[in-house]
């Protein structure tokens, strides 16, 4: 078996010298010249990839003199400088969409007379509270329209018209540009994270379309946000910087960093960089690294540095840039410093209960519509279907006030509790309490359809912000509610507590717990949550109920089934193991490797003594990513496709000088080592594939699989091969209670030794 650094073969060689001799990565001619070649959709062997991690640095540290001294310095150097860079670009790209997606959606609704490319907020700067604001005009007054009817015609049909633009333009940029720019990108993030491969993800084009895409996409009012697709803008600029200045390939090659597993490293520090952006939470992010991500990697204590730096530089860099004017980071101020009553603990409750339902119920929505998009007619008009739906959601969206503005606008009004110098839409208005619960409920209502459809059309797209809005304008009508009840039986026993007079009820704190309870419904966080609502509302004398809210929609929501990412995750077919407990179907009575392997006689094996032309016949037959060699039914080794291709290559190119040298038509290869006119392949065999017994339980085998990042298993007893597990088929084996499982997978049935 392979093992860590230190430990040493059957011959007593250290596993490390194996890497450097080619014993585990191939030959010295062929292999240890250049880096593991990975193909799309497979996945990358950590054992590998770190022993040569290991291996490399060693090499440097060896060098004579200075040298040995320096370029480990320099290489590590060039990793902060790729990490540092990262934080700046997305502290700046946040910034600057949040200036680009606030002029756009103003756009919507006016323009400034002294300056088109100043949005309402910067065009009216200076005012008063309650002054009017004669620069900002709408468009019904730009074309001296008078009439009533007249104005809001105009008004509505620009504002539809932009809408159907705005988004049709991005979803434009994706299908014809870079199509791995749709969606949030968090599933796939988390995918290659584990060690999925999709190069393709992260190219530059990818973020170039991603970035301007998101900022239309935004502005057009389609319920969606920005905070998920910063994480893949981040990861995208990383492996941008990684290829201009990062550690180099083995063979000093631009364009890939030195190393698979150290590049996932890097992407994953990244990745906080875009949660503290999006929400301006650095310690969320790193937290959200750690609980959603990849926990396995945030274990390192030096990835949890490096994310650390990353992700405070990246929020510094979006102070700095202070894209909303207002000099901090926190961007839905809770006003309310009143303490919270032992009462309140029931509602708050409730709306836990609320939001893993209704988190539940948006998943399952969406599961379906995402379905029933890949099998209907929408699959083949992408642009057609984002059009109609984003001018279905403008039209929706305008008789109702709330709806009627942008998702984080109507959040930062929820969230601030009533004032006698603001009053959001006639929210504070004690006459009008029952007409905005309603208003309220209606927004919240529309926007689960909205985001259940809109979340996988073919278009950047987040799903934390719409989530959040629904929460909140949940939370903010059972505050209302509260408030009027107290108003109406101010003696009650529930009321006790309330002082006799002042405020008792603050439905702007009940709005954040709202949020905080869908959005745990929908995506499972937890601790990355809390303190994600904690850093983007300052709300920390509140944090117990934001917890317990957070807390029950968590328990409540697992019942239902997955979160939304895992959701995505399951249906795409990506090879992701969560780092879950696995547990037996009740009844089963004990399963085993056995039962869940592919049996020896499904599995392509090879004989340790081939042809060459059956070996490339083999090959060009079937895509299986690799074979167990065996020597009568033994099991010798495993041989990658990868390898064996790279061994056998140089030998069919070649086969007229063999056949000369040897005077035999057929060239005969061997694993065993060169024997008569053999020729030699055994450098590119496994020699020490990981084997177990048929009769190890099952929940060790997934426990080994999650823990030590596998690939594959091969089943024996007494050294005979007697099936094989992948990490797909373990991936198989979660997912088997999910119906949905590769429903949007183009692949459905994946090969028994597929990776």
């Amino acid at each position: 078996m392979t093992g860590p650094s230190g430990s040493l073969d059957e011959n007593g060689i250290p596993f490390d010298e194996w890497v450097r001799n080619g014993e585990m990565g191939g030959s010295t001619d062929i292999l240890d010249s250049k880096a593991m070649c990975y193909t799309e959709g497979s996945s990358i062997d950590w054992m590998y990839e770190e022993a040569v991690e290991r291996a490399h640095h060693q090499r440097l540290k060896s060098q004579p003199g200075l040298r040995g001294v320096l370029t480990p310095m320099i290489e590590t150097w060039r990793l902060w400088a790729v990490l540092i860079l990262t934080g700046i670009f997305v502290g700046y790209t946040g910034g600057t969409l949040d200036v680009l997606v606030a002029w756009l959606s103003d756009l919507r609704m006016g323009l400034c007379t002294y300056g088109y490319l100043y949005n309402q907020s910067a065009c009216c700067s200076g005012l008063d509270a309650g002054e009017a604001c004669g620069e900002w005009v709408t468009w019904s007054a730009r074309f001296n329209i008078h009439s009533t009817a007249g104005q809001a015609l105009v008004q509505c049909f620009v504002y539809v018209s932009l809408a159907v633009g705005f988004a049709t333009s991005a979803a434009a940029l994706v299908q014809f540009y870079a199509p791995y720019a749709f969606h949030t990108g968090i599933p796939e993030i988390k995918a290659i994270l584990s060690g999925y491969v999709l190069d393709e993800f992260l190219s530059p084009g990818t973020l170039l379309i991603k970035a301007l895409g998101l900022a239309l996409a935004v502005a057009s009012g389609l319920s969606l946000g920005k905070e998920g697709p910063l994480v893949h803008v981040s990861c995208c600029a990383a492996s941008l910087f990684l290829s201009l200045i990062g550690p180099k390939s083995r063979d000093g090659s631009p364009g890939r960093s030195q190393n698979e597993s150290q590049r996932r490293k890097t992407l994953a520090a990244a990745a906080t960089a875009g949660v503290a952006v999006a929400f301006g939470s650095p310690l969320g992010g790193v937290l959200f690294g750690l609980e959603e991500l990849d926990s396995t990697l945030f274990s390192n204590e030096q990835l949890m540095w490096r994310a650390f730096v990353t992700s405070a530089v990246a929020a510094t860099t979006l102070s700095y840039v202070d894209p909303f004017g207002i000099g901090k980071l926190v961007l839905f101020q809770v006003t309310t410093s009143q303490q919270w009553r032992q009462f309140e603990l029931v509602p708050w409750l409730g709306l836990g209960v609320a939001g893993g339902l209704i988190g539940a119920l948006l998943i399952k929505l969406n599961v379906q519509i995402a379905i029933w998009r890949k099998r209907g007619p929408w699959k083949r008009l992408p642009l057609f279907e984002v059009a109609v739906v984003a001018a279905a959601t403008a039209i929706i969206s305008w008789p109702v006030v709330f709806l009627r503005d942008q998702s984080s606008t109507l959040v930062a009004n929820l969230f601030i509790e009533c004032d006698a110098t603001k009053d959001y839409h006639g929210l504070c208005n004690q006459a009008s309490t029952w007409q905005n619960i309603f208003l309220l409920a209606i927004t919240a209502i529309v926007k689960v359809v909205l985001t259940a459809w809109t979340f996988g059309m073919n278009l950047p797209a987040g799903i934390f912000l719409p989530t959040i809005a629904i929460g909140a304008a949940m939370g903010r009508s059972v505050g209302i509610f509260l408030q009027e009840l107290h108003r109406a039986y101010p003696t009650a026993w529930t009321f006790a507590s309330c002082p006799p007079e002042g405020q008792c009820i603050y439905p702007g704190f009940y709005a954040v717990v709202g949020a905080a309870a869908l959005l745990g419904g929908v995506t499972r966080m937890t601790v990355s949550l809390v303190v994600i609502l904690f850093e983007l509302t300052g709300a920390l004398s509140h944090v117990l109920p934001i917890m317990l809210a957070v807390m029950t929609s968590k328990f409540v929501g697992d019942y239902f089934g997955k979160g939304v990412y895992d959701t995505w995750i399951a249906m795409h077919g990506y090879p992701y193991l969560p780092a879950s407990e696995f547990r037996e179907t009740p009844g089963s009575g004990g399963e085993t490797a056995s039962s869940v392997m592919t049996p020896v006689h499904s599995v392509t094996t090879i004989n340790a003594t081939a042809s060459l032309n059956s070996l490339d016949a083999l090959l060009n037959a079937c895509e299986y990513d690799g074979f167990p060699v065996l020597d009568e039914e033994i099991v010798i080794g495993f041989v990658t496709r990868y390898r064996l291709r790279q061994a056998i290559d140089p030998l069919l190119s070649g086969r007229r000088a063999v056949r000369q040298e040897t005077g035999s038509e057929e060239i005969v290869c061997s694993f065993l080592g060169r024997q008569g006119v053999a020729a030699d392949l055994a450098f590119a065999l496994e020699k020490a594939p990981m084997q177990i017994r048929p009769g190890v339980p099952l929940q060790v085998v997934v426990s080994m699989f999650q823990k030590m990042s596998l690939r594959y298993v091969m089943i024996t007893n007494q050294g005979r091969l007697a099936g094989l597990l992948t990490k797909r088929d373990i991936v198989r084996l979660m997912n088997r209670d999910f119906g949905q499982a590769n429903a949007l997978s183009e692949r459905f049935e994946y090969q028994s030794t597929s990776f």
